[in-house]
Protein backbone atom coordinates (compact mmCIF):
# COMPACT_ATOMS: atom_id res chain seq x y z
CA UNK A 1 0.00 0.00 0.00
CA UNK A 2 1.49 3.35 -1.06
CA UNK A 3 1.62 6.43 1.14
CA UNK A 4 -1.45 8.00 -0.50
CA UNK A 5 -3.42 4.78 -0.04
CA UNK A 6 -2.41 4.71 3.65
CA UNK A 7 -3.47 8.33 3.98
CA UNK A 8 -6.94 7.60 2.54
CA UNK A 9 -7.27 4.48 4.73
CA UNK A 10 -6.53 6.47 7.92
CA UNK A 11 -8.83 9.29 6.83
CA UNK A 12 -11.77 7.04 6.04
CA UNK A 13 -11.63 3.81 8.04
CA UNK A 14 -13.97 3.53 11.04
CA UNK A 15 -11.09 2.33 13.26
CA UNK A 16 -9.56 5.81 13.51
CA UNK A 17 -11.15 8.50 15.67
CA UNK A 18 -12.66 11.78 14.50
CA UNK A 19 -9.78 13.91 15.78
CA UNK A 20 -7.30 11.88 13.71
CA UNK A 21 -9.47 12.19 10.61
CA UNK A 22 -9.84 15.94 11.10
CA UNK A 23 -6.08 16.37 11.44
CA UNK A 24 -5.55 14.42 8.21
CA UNK A 25 -8.29 16.28 6.36
CA UNK A 26 -6.47 19.53 7.18
CA UNK A 27 -3.40 18.45 5.17
CA UNK A 28 -5.34 17.29 2.10
CA UNK A 29 -3.53 18.50 -1.02
CA UNK A 30 -0.18 18.86 0.77
CA UNK A 31 1.50 15.89 -0.84
CA UNK A 32 4.90 16.47 0.76
CA UNK A 33 3.36 16.43 4.25
CA UNK A 34 1.24 13.38 3.44
CA UNK A 35 4.28 11.55 2.11
CA UNK A 36 6.35 12.33 5.20
CA UNK A 37 3.58 11.08 7.51
CA UNK A 38 2.85 7.88 5.57
CA UNK A 39 5.85 6.86 3.45
CA UNK A 40 6.89 4.36 6.12
CA UNK A 41 5.89 2.96 9.49
CA UNK A 42 7.46 4.71 12.46
CA UNK A 43 10.31 2.30 13.02
CA UNK A 44 10.37 0.24 16.19
CA UNK A 45 14.14 0.03 16.50
CA UNK A 46 16.54 -1.26 19.11
CA UNK A 47 15.72 1.81 21.22
CA UNK A 48 11.95 1.48 20.76
CA UNK A 49 9.91 4.25 19.13
CA UNK A 50 10.65 7.95 18.80
CA UNK A 51 9.01 10.48 16.51
CA UNK A 52 6.95 13.61 16.02
CA UNK A 53 3.49 13.49 17.57
CA UNK A 54 0.68 13.47 15.01
CA UNK A 55 -1.56 11.37 12.79
CA UNK A 56 0.09 8.94 10.40
CA UNK A 57 2.07 5.73 10.24
CA UNK A 58 5.35 7.67 10.61
CA UNK A 59 4.20 9.57 13.69
CA UNK A 60 3.76 8.99 17.42
CA UNK A 61 0.05 8.54 18.14
CA UNK A 62 -2.22 6.16 20.03
CA UNK A 63 -2.39 3.81 17.04
CA UNK A 64 1.35 3.43 16.48
CA UNK A 65 1.81 3.04 20.25
CA UNK A 66 -0.86 0.33 20.37
CA UNK A 67 0.70 -1.45 17.39
CA UNK A 68 4.13 -1.47 19.02
CA UNK A 69 2.59 -2.74 22.26
CA UNK A 70 0.71 -5.50 20.47
CA UNK A 71 4.01 -6.68 19.00
CA UNK A 72 5.61 -6.59 22.46
CA UNK A 73 2.60 -8.46 23.91
CA UNK A 74 2.82 -11.13 21.22
CA UNK A 75 6.47 -11.65 22.06
CA UNK A 76 5.78 -11.87 25.81
CA UNK A 77 3.00 -14.41 25.22
CA UNK A 78 5.33 -16.56 23.12
CA UNK A 79 7.88 -16.45 25.95
CA UNK A 80 5.19 -17.57 28.41
CA UNK A 81 6.11 -14.81 30.89
CA UNK A 82 2.85 -12.84 30.79
CA UNK A 83 2.04 -13.58 34.44
CA UNK A 84 4.98 -11.39 35.55
CA UNK A 85 3.44 -8.23 34.13
CA UNK A 86 4.94 -5.06 32.67
CA UNK A 87 5.92 -1.83 34.47
CA UNK A 88 5.04 1.47 32.75
CA UNK A 89 6.14 5.03 33.42
CA UNK A 90 5.99 8.32 31.54
CA UNK A 91 7.43 11.83 31.49
CA UNK A 92 6.03 15.36 31.13
CA UNK A 93 5.59 15.43 27.36
CA UNK A 94 2.45 15.90 25.31
CA UNK A 95 0.40 12.70 25.21
CA UNK A 96 2.71 10.88 27.63
CA UNK A 97 -0.05 9.90 30.11
CA UNK A 98 -2.31 8.90 27.21
CA UNK A 99 0.39 6.79 25.55
CA UNK A 100 1.15 5.12 28.89
CA UNK A 101 -2.51 4.20 29.33
CA UNK A 102 -2.84 2.97 25.74
CA UNK A 103 0.19 0.75 26.37
CA UNK A 104 -1.30 -0.58 29.59
CA UNK A 105 -4.72 -1.26 28.08
CA UNK A 106 -3.31 -3.07 25.06
CA UNK A 107 -1.28 -5.28 27.40
CA UNK A 108 -4.32 -5.84 29.61
CA UNK A 109 -6.43 -6.85 26.61
CA UNK A 110 -3.79 -9.50 25.95
CA UNK A 111 -4.06 -10.77 29.52
CA UNK A 112 -0.83 -9.11 30.72
CA UNK A 113 -0.82 -7.11 33.97
CA UNK A 114 0.31 -3.51 33.71
CA UNK A 115 1.87 -1.74 36.71
CA UNK A 116 1.42 1.96 35.92
CA UNK A 117 2.87 4.91 37.84
CA UNK A 118 0.13 7.30 38.94
CA UNK A 119 2.10 10.34 37.80
CA UNK A 120 5.30 11.14 35.92
CA UNK A 121 8.50 9.41 37.02
CA UNK A 122 12.09 9.37 35.71
CA UNK A 123 13.41 6.71 33.37
CA UNK A 124 15.85 5.22 35.94
CA UNK A 125 13.01 4.64 38.39
CA UNK A 126 11.17 2.69 35.69
CA UNK A 127 14.31 0.58 35.23
CA UNK A 128 14.37 0.00 38.98
CA UNK A 129 10.64 -0.83 39.09
CA UNK A 130 10.98 -3.59 36.49
CA UNK A 131 13.34 -5.52 38.75
CA UNK A 132 11.66 -4.55 42.03
CA UNK A 133 8.30 -5.87 40.80
CA UNK A 134 9.94 -8.85 39.03
CA UNK A 135 8.24 -7.87 35.78
CA UNK A 136 8.97 -9.48 32.44
CA UNK A 137 9.33 -6.10 30.74
CA UNK A 138 8.96 -2.35 31.11
CA UNK A 139 7.93 0.62 28.98
CA UNK A 140 9.00 4.24 29.46
CA UNK A 141 7.07 6.84 27.48
CA UNK A 142 9.55 9.62 26.78
CA UNK A 143 11.45 11.36 23.99
CA UNK A 144 14.27 12.19 26.40
CA UNK A 145 15.82 15.55 25.44
CA UNK A 146 14.16 15.94 22.01
CA UNK A 147 12.18 19.08 21.10
CA UNK A 148 8.57 19.38 22.37
CA UNK A 149 6.92 18.05 19.21
CA UNK A 150 8.47 14.60 19.87
CA UNK A 151 7.55 11.67 22.05
CA UNK A 152 8.84 8.14 22.31
CA UNK A 153 8.58 4.66 23.80
CA UNK A 154 11.52 2.77 25.33
CA UNK A 155 11.20 -0.97 25.91
CA UNK A 156 12.98 -2.79 28.78
CA UNK A 157 13.36 -6.46 29.63
CA UNK A 158 13.26 -8.21 32.99
CA UNK A 159 16.86 -7.27 33.91
CA UNK A 160 15.85 -3.59 33.89
CA UNK A 161 17.99 -2.70 30.87
CA UNK A 162 16.75 -1.63 27.46
CA UNK A 163 16.35 -4.62 25.20
CA UNK A 164 19.49 -5.90 23.47
CA UNK A 165 20.33 -8.49 20.80
CA UNK A 166 19.00 -10.98 19.90
CA UNK A 167 15.80 -10.25 21.83
CA UNK A 168 15.49 -6.77 20.31
CA UNK A 169 15.38 -8.19 16.78
CA UNK A 170 12.76 -10.77 17.79
CA UNK A 171 10.53 -8.05 19.28
CA UNK A 172 11.06 -5.77 16.27
CA UNK A 173 9.93 -8.63 14.03
CA UNK A 174 6.81 -9.14 16.15
CA UNK A 175 5.98 -5.44 15.81
CA UNK A 176 6.52 -5.54 12.04
CA UNK A 177 4.22 -8.56 11.82
CA UNK A 178 1.31 -6.44 13.08
CA UNK A 179 0.18 -5.11 9.70
CA UNK A 180 -3.52 -4.56 10.35
CA UNK A 181 -4.44 -2.02 13.03
CA UNK A 182 -7.75 -3.84 13.51
CA UNK A 183 -5.78 -6.80 14.92
CA UNK A 184 -4.49 -4.66 17.79
CA UNK A 185 -6.27 -5.39 21.08
CA UNK A 186 -7.40 -2.90 23.70
CA UNK A 187 -10.00 -2.63 26.45
CA UNK A 188 -11.54 -0.01 28.72
CA UNK A 189 -9.61 1.17 31.75
CA UNK A 190 -12.52 0.35 34.07
CA UNK A 191 -12.57 -3.25 32.86
CA UNK A 192 -8.80 -3.56 33.14
CA UNK A 193 -8.84 -2.29 36.74
CA UNK A 194 -11.76 -4.55 37.64
CA UNK A 195 -9.91 -7.59 36.31
CA UNK A 196 -6.72 -6.72 38.19
CA UNK A 197 -4.83 -6.07 34.97
CA UNK A 198 -4.22 -2.32 35.53
CA UNK A 199 -2.37 -1.76 38.81
CA UNK A 200 -1.37 1.76 39.96
CA UNK A 201 2.05 2.15 41.64
CA UNK A 202 3.74 5.10 43.42
CA UNK A 203 5.23 5.18 46.95
CA UNK A 204 5.74 1.42 46.98
CA UNK A 205 8.45 2.02 44.35
CA UNK A 206 9.50 5.58 45.27
CA UNK A 207 10.58 4.78 48.82
CA UNK A 208 12.79 1.74 48.17
CA UNK A 209 14.28 3.49 45.12
CA UNK A 210 15.41 6.35 47.35
CA UNK A 211 16.95 3.92 49.81
CA UNK A 212 18.91 2.25 47.01
CA UNK A 213 20.32 5.61 45.94
CA UNK A 214 21.54 6.39 49.45
CA UNK A 215 23.63 3.19 49.46
CA UNK A 216 26.00 4.87 46.99
CA UNK A 217 27.05 7.56 49.47
CA UNK A 218 30.68 7.03 50.55
CA UNK A 219 31.22 9.81 53.12
CA UNK A 220 27.94 10.78 54.84
CA UNK A 221 30.00 12.51 57.51
CA UNK A 222 31.40 14.94 54.92
CA UNK A 223 27.90 15.78 53.69
CA UNK A 224 26.79 16.39 57.28
CA UNK A 225 29.77 18.66 57.95
CA UNK A 226 29.27 20.70 54.76
CA UNK A 227 25.46 20.65 54.55
CA UNK A 228 25.13 24.31 55.46
CA UNK A 229 28.14 25.42 53.39
CA UNK A 230 27.60 23.95 49.94
CA UNK A 231 25.20 25.88 47.69
CA UNK A 232 23.43 23.98 44.91
CA UNK A 233 21.29 25.36 42.08
CA UNK A 234 19.15 22.78 40.30
CA UNK A 235 16.73 22.78 37.36
CA UNK A 236 14.62 19.82 36.19
CA UNK A 237 13.97 21.48 32.79
CA UNK A 238 10.21 21.14 33.44
CA UNK A 239 10.64 17.36 33.65
CA UNK A 240 10.53 14.35 35.95
CA UNK A 241 13.58 15.12 38.08
CA UNK A 242 12.07 17.81 40.32
CA UNK A 243 10.50 15.66 43.04
CA UNK A 244 13.10 12.85 43.32
CA UNK A 245 16.12 15.19 43.17
CA UNK A 246 14.73 17.52 45.83
CA UNK A 247 13.75 14.57 47.99
CA UNK A 248 17.13 12.81 47.88
CA UNK A 249 19.12 15.99 48.55
CA UNK A 250 16.83 16.94 51.43
CA UNK A 251 17.01 13.48 53.01
CA UNK A 252 20.81 13.50 52.73
CA UNK A 253 20.90 16.81 54.60
CA UNK A 254 21.85 19.36 51.92
CA UNK A 255 20.27 22.56 53.22
CA UNK A 256 21.03 25.09 50.50
CA UNK A 257 19.34 23.75 47.38
CA UNK A 258 17.79 26.35 45.08
CA UNK A 259 15.46 25.14 42.32
CA UNK A 260 14.98 27.40 39.28
CA UNK A 261 11.35 28.50 39.82
CA UNK A 262 10.58 29.13 36.14
CA UNK A 263 11.55 25.53 35.26
CA UNK A 264 10.30 23.71 38.32
CA UNK A 265 6.88 22.53 37.15
CA UNK A 266 6.11 20.10 34.31
CA UNK A 267 5.57 21.86 30.98
CA UNK A 268 5.21 19.83 27.76
CA UNK A 269 5.98 22.92 25.69
CA UNK A 270 9.27 23.63 27.54
CA UNK A 271 8.39 27.32 27.19
CA UNK A 272 11.56 28.58 28.94
CA UNK A 273 13.86 26.50 26.73
CA UNK A 274 14.79 26.32 23.07
CA UNK A 275 15.81 22.72 23.58
CA UNK A 276 15.48 20.73 26.88
CA UNK A 277 18.97 19.31 26.63
CA UNK A 278 21.73 19.63 29.27
CA UNK A 279 24.25 19.69 26.41
CA UNK A 280 22.87 23.06 25.26
CA UNK A 281 24.55 26.03 27.02
CA UNK A 282 21.48 28.23 26.35
CA UNK A 283 19.38 25.86 28.46
CA UNK A 284 21.34 26.97 31.55
CA UNK A 285 20.52 30.70 31.19
CA UNK A 286 18.01 30.86 34.05
CA UNK A 287 19.98 28.46 36.25
CA UNK A 288 23.19 30.47 35.87
CA UNK A 289 21.35 33.69 36.67
CA UNK A 290 20.09 32.13 39.92
CA UNK A 291 23.55 30.69 40.64
CA UNK A 292 25.16 34.12 40.45
CA UNK A 293 22.45 35.54 42.68
CA UNK A 294 22.98 32.82 45.31
CA UNK A 295 26.76 32.49 44.79
CA UNK A 296 26.26 28.77 44.18
CA UNK A 297 29.10 26.24 44.10
CA UNK A 298 27.53 24.03 41.43
CA UNK A 299 24.68 24.25 38.93
CA UNK A 300 22.87 21.04 37.97
CA UNK A 301 20.28 20.23 35.30
CA UNK A 302 18.49 17.00 34.45
CA UNK A 303 16.79 16.37 31.12
CA UNK A 304 13.01 15.76 30.94
CA UNK A 305 13.14 12.05 31.80
CA UNK A 306 16.00 12.58 34.29
CA UNK A 307 18.45 10.05 32.95
CA UNK A 308 21.08 12.64 31.95
CA UNK A 309 22.86 15.29 34.02
CA UNK A 310 24.50 18.54 32.94
CA UNK A 311 26.62 20.66 35.30
CA UNK A 312 28.42 23.97 35.66
CA UNK A 313 30.89 24.56 38.49
CA UNK A 314 32.24 27.82 39.86
CA UNK A 315 35.85 28.76 39.19
CA UNK A 316 36.76 30.86 42.24
CA UNK A 317 39.76 32.35 40.44
CA UNK A 318 37.66 33.96 37.69
CA UNK A 319 34.28 33.95 39.40
CA UNK A 320 32.82 32.34 36.26
CA UNK A 321 30.83 29.13 35.98
CA UNK A 322 32.57 26.49 33.85
CA UNK A 323 30.52 23.99 31.80
CA UNK A 324 31.36 20.29 32.12
CA UNK A 325 30.87 17.85 29.28
CA UNK A 326 29.30 14.46 30.00
CA UNK A 327 32.77 12.96 29.85
CA UNK A 328 34.05 15.44 32.44
CA UNK A 329 31.21 15.05 34.95
CA UNK A 330 31.21 11.27 34.53
CA UNK A 331 34.94 10.98 35.12
CA UNK A 332 34.77 13.40 38.05
CA UNK A 333 32.30 11.07 39.78
CA UNK A 334 34.19 7.95 38.67
CA UNK A 335 37.53 9.21 39.99
CA UNK A 336 35.97 10.04 43.36
CA UNK A 337 34.35 6.61 43.66
CA UNK A 338 37.48 4.71 42.61
CA UNK A 339 39.80 6.76 44.81
CA UNK A 340 37.67 6.83 47.96
CA UNK A 341 36.50 3.22 47.77
CA UNK A 342 40.11 2.11 47.26
CA UNK A 343 41.18 4.23 50.24
CA UNK A 344 38.50 3.09 52.71
CA UNK A 345 38.44 -0.58 51.75
CA UNK A 346 34.94 -0.68 50.27
CA UNK A 347 36.03 -1.45 46.70
CA UNK A 348 34.57 -4.87 45.78
CA UNK A 349 36.71 -7.71 44.49
CA UNK A 350 37.23 -7.74 40.73
CA UNK A 351 35.85 -4.23 40.22
CA UNK A 352 34.86 -3.09 36.73
CA UNK A 353 34.13 0.21 35.03
CA UNK A 354 32.12 0.07 31.80
CA UNK A 355 32.14 2.77 29.13
CA UNK A 356 31.05 3.11 25.52
CA UNK A 357 33.47 3.21 22.60
CA UNK A 358 32.86 6.97 22.09
CA UNK A 359 33.47 7.87 25.73
CA UNK A 360 36.69 9.57 26.89
CA UNK A 361 39.99 7.69 26.99
CA UNK A 362 40.66 9.41 30.31
CA UNK A 363 39.14 6.25 31.79
CA UNK A 364 42.14 4.20 30.58
CA UNK A 365 44.89 5.56 32.89
CA UNK A 366 42.39 6.05 35.72
CA UNK A 367 41.32 2.40 35.69
CA UNK A 368 44.97 1.36 35.50
CA UNK A 369 45.80 3.55 38.51
CA UNK A 370 43.07 2.02 40.70
CA UNK A 371 43.39 -1.52 39.33
CA UNK A 372 39.87 -1.59 37.95
CA UNK A 373 38.93 -3.65 34.89
CA UNK A 374 37.82 -1.39 32.03
CA UNK A 375 35.29 -2.77 29.56
CA UNK A 376 34.18 -1.02 26.35
CA UNK A 377 30.76 -1.53 24.78
CA UNK A 378 28.82 -0.11 21.84
CA UNK A 379 27.14 3.27 22.09
CA UNK A 380 23.95 3.05 24.12
CA UNK A 381 23.58 2.61 27.85
CA UNK A 382 21.67 -0.63 27.35
CA UNK A 383 25.01 -2.28 26.62
CA UNK A 384 26.34 -1.09 29.98
CA UNK A 385 23.23 -2.51 31.66
CA UNK A 386 23.78 -5.76 29.80
CA UNK A 387 27.29 -6.04 31.23
CA UNK A 388 25.90 -5.79 34.78
CA UNK A 389 23.59 -8.72 34.02
CA UNK A 390 26.46 -10.78 32.64
CA UNK A 391 28.68 -9.96 35.63
CA UNK A 392 25.99 -11.30 37.97
CA UNK A 393 25.12 -14.35 35.87
CA UNK A 394 28.74 -15.39 35.29
CA UNK A 395 30.16 -14.27 38.65
CA UNK A 396 33.03 -12.46 36.91
CA UNK A 397 33.31 -8.77 37.81
CA UNK A 398 31.61 -6.43 40.25
CA UNK A 399 30.21 -3.34 38.59
CA UNK A 400 31.45 -0.10 40.14
CA UNK A 401 30.56 2.60 37.62
CA UNK A 402 29.43 3.09 34.03
CA UNK A 403 29.27 6.13 31.78
CA UNK A 404 28.71 7.36 28.27
CA UNK A 405 29.72 10.66 26.68
CA UNK A 406 26.14 11.87 26.26
CA UNK A 407 25.80 13.03 29.89
CA UNK A 408 24.70 9.68 31.27
CA UNK A 409 26.18 7.56 34.06
CA UNK A 410 25.21 5.05 36.72
CA UNK A 411 26.64 4.41 40.17
CA UNK A 412 25.26 1.23 41.72
CA UNK A 413 23.19 -1.56 40.19
CA UNK A 414 19.73 -0.57 41.44
CA UNK A 415 18.92 0.53 37.85
CA UNK A 416 20.22 -0.79 34.56
CA UNK A 417 20.00 2.49 32.70
CA UNK A 418 21.69 5.84 33.21
CA UNK A 419 20.38 7.62 36.29
CA UNK A 420 20.62 11.38 36.69
CA UNK A 421 19.10 11.21 40.17
CA UNK A 422 21.98 9.14 41.54
CA UNK A 423 24.39 11.26 39.47
CA UNK A 424 23.09 14.45 41.13
CA UNK A 425 23.53 12.83 44.52
CA UNK A 426 27.08 11.66 43.77
CA UNK A 427 28.07 14.99 42.25
CA UNK A 428 26.83 16.85 45.32
CA UNK A 429 28.87 14.54 47.54
CA UNK A 430 31.95 15.24 45.40
CA UNK A 431 31.27 19.00 45.70
CA UNK A 432 30.91 18.71 49.47
CA UNK A 433 34.14 16.69 49.70
CA UNK A 434 36.01 19.25 47.60
CA UNK A 435 34.66 22.12 49.72
CA UNK A 436 35.82 20.35 52.87
CA UNK A 437 39.34 20.38 51.38
CA UNK A 438 39.17 24.05 50.41
CA UNK A 439 38.74 23.18 46.72
CA UNK A 440 36.07 23.61 44.07
CA UNK A 441 34.78 20.93 41.72
CA UNK A 442 36.62 22.75 38.90
CA UNK A 443 39.85 22.63 40.93
CA UNK A 444 39.37 18.88 41.27
CA UNK A 445 38.79 18.47 37.52
CA UNK A 446 42.08 20.25 36.80
CA UNK A 447 43.81 18.05 39.36
CA UNK A 448 42.51 14.96 37.54
CA UNK A 449 43.78 16.29 34.21
CA UNK A 450 47.19 17.04 35.69
CA UNK A 451 47.42 13.51 37.06
CA UNK A 452 46.12 11.54 34.07
CA UNK A 453 46.38 13.82 31.02
CA UNK A 454 44.37 16.61 29.42
CA UNK A 455 41.87 14.50 27.49
CA UNK A 456 39.23 16.39 25.55
CA UNK A 457 36.39 15.22 23.34
CA UNK A 458 34.00 16.79 20.86
CA UNK A 459 31.01 15.91 18.72
CA UNK A 460 29.62 17.29 15.49
CA UNK A 461 26.06 16.42 14.48
CA UNK A 462 24.47 16.75 11.06
CA UNK A 463 20.66 16.67 10.89
CA UNK A 464 19.26 15.34 7.61
CA UNK A 465 15.48 14.93 7.59
CA UNK A 466 13.23 13.02 5.24
CA UNK A 467 13.95 10.44 2.54
CA UNK A 468 16.76 12.45 0.96
CA UNK A 469 18.43 13.00 4.33
CA UNK A 470 18.37 9.30 5.17
CA UNK A 471 20.03 8.55 1.81
CA UNK A 472 22.73 11.18 2.35
CA UNK A 473 23.56 9.72 5.79
CA UNK A 474 23.90 6.31 4.17
CA UNK A 475 26.11 7.76 1.41
CA UNK A 476 28.46 9.36 3.97
CA UNK A 477 28.86 6.07 5.81
CA UNK A 478 29.44 4.21 2.55
CA UNK A 479 32.18 6.64 1.45
CA UNK A 480 34.02 6.35 4.77
CA UNK A 481 33.59 2.58 4.84
CA UNK A 482 34.77 1.94 1.29
CA UNK A 483 37.62 4.46 1.29
CA UNK A 484 38.73 4.96 4.91
CA UNK A 485 41.08 7.95 5.32
CA UNK A 486 44.66 7.12 6.27
CA UNK A 487 45.07 10.20 8.44
CA UNK A 488 43.17 13.04 10.10
CA UNK A 489 44.95 16.33 10.85
CA UNK A 490 48.39 14.74 10.32
CA UNK A 491 47.45 12.00 12.80
CA UNK A 492 47.87 8.63 11.15
CA UNK A 493 45.10 6.06 11.43
CA UNK A 494 46.47 3.09 13.36
CA UNK A 495 43.33 0.94 13.28
CA UNK A 496 40.07 1.16 11.38
CA UNK A 497 37.14 -0.58 13.04
CA UNK A 498 33.99 -1.34 11.07
CA UNK A 499 31.49 -2.62 13.60
CA UNK A 500 28.94 -3.44 10.91
CA UNK A 501 31.41 -5.86 9.30
CA UNK A 502 32.83 -6.94 12.70
CA UNK A 503 36.24 -6.10 11.28
CA UNK A 504 39.34 -4.34 12.61
CA UNK A 505 41.99 -3.40 10.05
CA UNK A 506 45.57 -2.65 11.06
CA UNK A 507 46.35 0.20 8.67
CA UNK A 508 50.11 -0.44 8.72
CA UNK A 509 50.03 -4.16 7.95
CA UNK A 510 46.54 -4.70 6.52
CA UNK A 511 45.96 -7.48 9.06
CA UNK A 512 42.33 -8.00 10.00
CA UNK A 513 40.70 -9.17 13.22
CA UNK A 514 37.25 -9.10 14.85
CA UNK A 515 35.86 -6.20 16.91
CA UNK A 516 34.48 -8.50 19.62
CA UNK A 517 31.28 -6.43 19.82
CA UNK A 518 27.81 -6.89 18.26
CA UNK A 519 27.09 -5.67 14.74
CA UNK A 520 26.41 -1.94 14.55
CA UNK A 521 26.63 0.69 11.81
CA UNK A 522 29.59 2.45 13.41
CA UNK A 523 33.02 3.36 11.99
CA UNK A 524 35.89 4.02 14.41
CA UNK A 525 39.34 5.38 13.58
CA UNK A 526 42.04 4.86 16.21
CA UNK A 527 44.68 7.54 15.66
CA UNK A 528 48.18 8.28 16.90
CA UNK A 529 48.84 10.06 20.22
CA UNK A 530 45.83 8.57 22.01
CA UNK A 531 43.46 10.32 19.58
CA UNK A 532 40.42 8.93 17.78
CA UNK A 533 37.30 9.75 15.76
CA UNK A 534 34.09 7.88 15.04
CA UNK A 535 31.05 8.14 12.71
CA UNK A 536 27.65 6.87 13.83
CA UNK A 537 24.13 7.46 12.49
CA UNK A 538 21.56 7.99 15.24
CA UNK A 539 19.15 5.12 15.79
CA UNK A 540 16.29 7.39 16.91
CA UNK A 541 16.74 10.71 15.08
CA UNK A 542 17.49 11.83 11.49
CA UNK A 543 21.10 12.59 12.39
CA UNK A 544 24.64 11.40 11.85
CA UNK A 545 27.13 12.04 14.65
CA UNK A 546 30.89 12.42 14.46
CA UNK A 547 32.71 11.87 17.74
CA UNK A 548 36.38 12.65 18.36
CA UNK A 549 38.91 12.80 21.16
CA UNK A 550 42.50 13.86 21.78
CA UNK A 551 45.06 14.08 24.59
CA UNK A 552 46.79 17.40 25.20
CA UNK A 553 49.44 18.76 27.52
CA UNK A 554 47.28 21.61 28.83
CA UNK A 555 43.74 22.96 28.46
CA UNK A 556 44.92 25.27 25.68
CA UNK A 557 46.84 22.55 23.87
CA UNK A 558 43.85 20.19 24.11
CA UNK A 559 41.53 22.86 22.65
CA UNK A 560 43.86 23.50 19.73
CA UNK A 561 44.34 19.79 18.96
CA UNK A 562 40.61 19.06 19.14
CA UNK A 563 39.74 21.95 16.80
CA UNK A 564 42.34 20.73 14.31
CA UNK A 565 40.95 17.20 14.43
CA UNK A 566 37.36 18.41 14.07
CA UNK A 567 38.25 20.39 10.94
CA UNK A 568 39.95 17.33 9.46
CA UNK A 569 36.97 15.08 10.20
CA UNK A 570 34.54 17.49 8.54
CA UNK A 571 36.82 17.84 5.52
CA UNK A 572 36.69 14.06 5.05
CA UNK A 573 32.88 13.83 4.90
CA UNK A 574 32.27 16.37 2.15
Amino acid sequence: MGYMDQYKYWKEDAYFDDATKAELAAIEGNEAEIEDRFYKDLEFGTGGLRGVIGAGTNRMNIYTVRRATQGLANYILKQGTQAKGVAISYDCRRMSPEFADETALCLAANGIKAYVFTSLRPTPELSYAVRKLKCTAGVMVTASHNPPEYNGYKAYWEDGAQITSPRDVDIINEVKAVTDYNDVKTMSKDDAVAKGLYIPIDKDIDDPYMEELKKQIIHPEVIKAMADEIKIVYTPFHGTGNMPVRRILKELGFNQVYVVPEQELPDPDFTTLDYPNPEDPKAFTLALRLAKEKDADIVLATDPDADRLGIYAKDTKSGEYIPFTGNMSGMLIAEYILRERSANGTMPKNPALVKTIVTTNLADPMCEEYKVKEIEVLTGFKYIGEQIKWFEENNTYNYVFGLEESYGCLAGTHARDKDAIVAVMCLCEVAAYCKSKGMTVWDQMIKIYEQFGFYKEGIHTLTMKGIEGAQEIQDIMNRLRENPPKEFASLKVKQFRDYKKNEVTDMATGAKSETGLPESNVLYFELENDSWCCARPSGTEPKIKFYMGIKGTSLEDADAKLNELKDAVLANIK
